[in-house]
């Protein structure tokens, strides 16, 4: 399987431009302004980045959640493309994967839904973060730091090779 260097070297000598993009949605920007086709940049995200495992997405989809609804209330498909859109499109959840999540936030008083009018006039479920929600984000948020700071520790020099 190639590497995300791999495909980037590939990507410059075919381009001939010569780019160090920090994402995937900077790598497509440079490829646009560049004028080049931008099926490349298709093959480059698709074989460039590893799909993330569906347990570490487990693991988090909670506290990514939780944020996103602690900016303001967003409604199911909201959610969904905001996530996409904010991870580079590396966080894909299906509708069949959101809803049990959020209704379960829901059983546990972190979110509340209410019907609300969409800026189309649709009528739509949005979800509203609780003051229950604010506290339980905070503690997601300090576990997420204390596993994401072991785990660097753990990988070390390797870390950095990525960032």
């Amino acid at each position: 399987m190639l590497t995300y260097i791999d495909v980037l070297c590939i990507l410059v000598l075919f381009a001939d431009i010569f780019i160090e993009p920090n994402s995937k949605s900077e790598l497509v920007s440079l490829l646009r302004i560049s004028g080049v086709r931008i099926s490349i940049a298709i093959v480059f995200s698709e074989v460039g980045f590893v799909k993330v495992d569906k347990g570490l997405l487990g693991g988090s989809t909670n506290l990514m959640l939780l944020s996103l609804l602690s900016e303001s209330d967003k409604y199911g498909y909201e959610i969904i493309r905001e996530l996409e859109r904010r991870s580079d499109r590396t966080f894909q959840l299906q509708e069949g994967t959101l809803y049990p999540v959020l209704h379960k936030l829901k059983n546990n008083g972190y979110v509340k839904s209410y019907m609300g009018t969409g800026s189309n006039g649709r009528k739509r479920k949005y979800y509203r973060i609780t003051n229950s929600g604010v506290q339980q984000l905070a503690e997601e948020k300090k576990r997420w730091k204390v596993f994401s700071v072991s785990v660097n520790k753990v990988l070390g020099s390797e870390v950095r090779a990525f960032g």
